[in-house]
């Protein structure tokens, strides 16, 4: 199986556990059924891959005056915004949206770090992407 494919869905399967649990956590977030909670993190998922940068470009300087909690309320503005987009999910109010986007990024955090095997120690850093040295340019 291609390891692309299995990131993908292992990053799917995190971004599910964390909608689930900010439904069962927050009380202004809900969704009706699984099929539901599939198509949320799908429609997420996606706008995290192609709003999500463009909003980060454009709000950079209040994203650095506000010393980063900007992207919060980008990620709770997603967040809000599937809940209205989605059929079956409902966010209730914007402050619900904010803990259920808290909720999310923790959630992240915490099983990508649980998830990542730790390198082995004396391993030495990846070789970078670009020119080799053992290659004589002409």
């Amino acid at each position: 199986m291609n390891n692309a494919f299995v990131n993908l869905l292992v990053r799917w399967m995190v971004l599910a556990v964390g909608v689930w649990l900010s439904t069962k956590i927050v009380r202004g977030i809900s969704y009706d059924t699984g099929g539901t909670l599939l198509v949320v993190v799908l429609v997420l998922s996606f706008f995290n891959a192609v709003l999500k940068p463009l909003l980060l470009l454009f709000t950079l300087p209040f994203i650095v005056l506000t010393l980063g909690i900007g992207i919060w309320i980008i990620n709770a503005l997603l967040f809000y915004f599937v809940g209205r987009l989605v059929d079956g999910f409902h966010v209730s109010t914007f402050g619900a949206a904010m803990l259920g986007a808290l909720i999310v990024s923790v959630t992240n955090l915490v099983l990508n770090r649980l998830l990542t095997p730790p390198k082995p120690p004396g391993t030495p850093p990846a070789a970078p992407m670009g020119k080799r040295d053992d290659v004589i340019d002409i």
